[in-house]
C-alpha cells in the first residue's frame, strides 16, 4: 500500500477513536516513555484555534501516520510549527509523510499562514532529504540541546537533543529540489574544491575543521544515525559535537543551500552551506 493509492484516506481527527489512535502511534514511534507525547486532548483542543490534528488511515480504518501542528504569532505574523509527524515504519518512504506535510500546509494556507516551521536532527540524513529536496524547507536555526538530554525517547536515547529550525515558504511553489550532487567524491577529498566543515578520519570518529575564507562548506553527517548510535555510543556523540560545532563556527554569514545524498559507499551525505555575508 502506498500514500498514492486513492483508498488511503488523509482527513482531520474527528473521533475520540481517532486521538487515541494518534497517541499509540506516537508510543511505537518514540517509545511509551516519551516525555514530548501529546495527549489526545490537547490534539482536540489545537484544532479549535487553527492547529492541524490530521492522519492518513488505510481503508479498514488503521491510522497509517499523522501530523500535527499549532498556528500562532511570530514577530506579528501568522505562522505555524509542526510539532510531529509521524508515518509507520512498514510504509515509510512511500510517499505518505510528503501528502500529509502537504495537508498539513493547504490546511494553514487557508488561515492566511505564509511560513511553517518545525525542529528535526541535523544528523538524520534522511530527514534532511526530506525536508530540503523533497519540500524545498531549510534550516535557518541551530539550537543545541532543545530538547533536553532525556526525553524517555528510545530514538533519542541519552543523546543531547540538538536540532535545525527548518523556515517552509508556503508562498513559494510547491517542488522538490534538485538533489543531484556537484560532487561524488566524499567530503575529505574535495577540500580544495569545497571545502568540508568536518573532517573524517579512519577510525570514524570525527573532527570539527577550521575553513578559514571558505564561501562554500560541507558538513557531512552518518549515513544512518540509528545505525552509529547502536554501534558506539561516543561515536554517535562524537559525531553530534562536531556537527554543532560546525554549525556554530558557520552559523555568522553563512546558510544551508542544499542537501547531498551518498552516491557511493566511500561518501557520506552532507549539508552545503554558502556564506551570504
Amino acid at each position: 500500500m502506498t500514500a498514492a493509492d486513492p483508498s488511503v484516506v488523509i482527513r482531520e481527527f474527528v473521533s475520540l477513536e481517532d486521538y487515541e489512535a494518534c497517541v499509540a502511534l506516537q508510543d511505537d514511534t518514540w517509545g511509551h516513555g516519551f516525555s514530548e507525547r501529546v495527549p489526545g486532548a490537547i490534539l482536540r483542543v489545537a484544532q479549535k484555534i487553527g492547529g492541524v490534528s490530521a492522519g492518513g488511515f488505510a481503508p479498514d480504518g488503521r491510522l497509517l501516520g499523522f501530523v500535527f501542528g499549532l498556528t500562532g504569532l511570530r514577530e506579528g505574523a501568522l505562522v505555524h510549527w509542526s510539532d510531529m509527524l509521524a508515518v509507520r515504519p512498514e510504509i515509510r518512504g512511500s510517499g505518505l509523510a510528503e501528502q500529509l506535510k502537504r495537508y498539513q500546509s493547504a490546511a494553514v494556507r487557508a488561515l492566511g499562514v505564509k511560513t511553517m516551521l518545525w525542529t528535526a536532527d541535523p544528523l538524520v540524513a534522511r530527514n534532511a532529504h526530506f525536508n530540503i529536496n523533497r519540500l524545498g524547507a531549510l534550516p535557518r536555526e541551530y539550537v543545541p540541546n532543545m530538547y533536553g538530554d532525556n526525553t524517555g525517547s528510545v530514538l533519542h536515547g541519552a543523546m543531547p537533543t540538538d536540532r535545525f529550525v527548518y523556515h517552509w515558504d508556503l508562498d513559494v511553489e510547491p517542488g522538490p529540489r534538485s538533489v543531484e550532487p556537484q560532487s561524488a567524491a566524499p567530503p575529505s577529498a574535495t577540500a580544495a574544491h569545497v571545502p568540508s566543515a568536518i573532517e573524517v578520519p579512519g577510525d570514524g570518529m570525527p573532527v570539527p575543521l577550521e575553513t578559514p575564507g571558505a564561501t562554500v562548506v560541507r558538513v557531512p553527517v552518518p549515513r544512518e544515525l540509528t545505525l552509529v548510535q547502536a554501534d558506539s555510543t561516543a561515536l554517535a556523540l562524537a559525531w553530534r559535537m562536531a556537527v554543532r560545532t560546525a554549525f556554530e563556527r558557520l552559523h555568522d554569514g553563512f546558510h544551508v543551500t542544499r542537501f547531498e545524498r551518498a552516491t557511493t559507499p566511500e561518501t557520506l551525505p552532507c549539508y552545503v552551506l554558502a556564506r551570504t555575508r
